[in-house]
C-alpha cells in the first residue's frame, strides 16, 4: 500500500501466522533465554502451564504481517518507536495468529512535508478470538514533495 492508501478508520487484516514450538524455542534461545520461553518441562509445571512465546516475537510476528499485507512496496522507510506495547496473554505453540491493524492518524510533517507519518493500533488475536498483542506504533514514509 502506499501512504495514499491509508486513513483513519482503515483496518488491515492479515494472517493467520503458525506458531511453532521449535520456533518459539529458537527464538527465545537467541534473543529471550528465559526458562518459560525454552525449557517445556519446567514451564509445564510453571504459571504459564507450558511453553510461552516471548513477547519480542509476538512483535516480530505482527511486524511480518503489517509489512505483508502494507508496508511492502510502500514508501515506508523506519519507524521512530511505539506508544505502547502490551501482551495481554500468552502465545503458545500452535497458536495461529491474526492481524488487525488500524489507522489512527495519517499526516505530512509540518516542518519535513516529504515526511508521512501513519499512527497505527496492531492487535494480534490468536485463533479463538484472544488478544495477545496490543500496540500502537507510528510508521514514517518519504513522500514526494506536495
Amino acid at each position: 500500500m502506499k501512504f495514499a492508501d491509508f486513513h483513519p478508520g482503515l483496518v488491515v487484516e492479515a494472517g493467520p501466522a503458525l506458531v511453532t514450538e521449535d520456533e518459539i524455542v529458537a527464538f527465545a534461545k537467541a534473543y529471550d533465554p528465559q526458562w518459560f520461553h525454552v525449557d517445556a518441562a519446567a514451564s509445564a509445571a510453571g504459571i504459564h502451564g507450558g511453553l510461552i512465546a516471548s513477547g519480542w516475537q509476538t512483535c516480530g510476528i505482527a511486524m511480518r504481517l503489517a509489512t505483508q499485507a502494507a508496508l511492502a512496496g510502500s514508501e515506508s522507510f523506519a519507524s521512530p518507536g511505539a506508544a505502547y506495547v502490551k501482551w495481554p496473554n500468552p502465545v503458545r505453540p500452535g497458536d495461529r495468529l491474526s492481524l488487525r491493524a488500524t489507522v489512527l492518524e495519517t499526516r505530512r510533517s509540518a516542518s519535513r512535508p516529504t515526511l508521512g507519518l501513519l499512527r497505527w493500533r496492531w492487535q494480534l488475536f490468536n485463533q479463538s478470538g484472544v488478544e495477545v498483542l496490543d500496540l500502537e506504533v507510528t510508521s514514517l514514509f518519504d513522500l514526494p514533495p506536495p
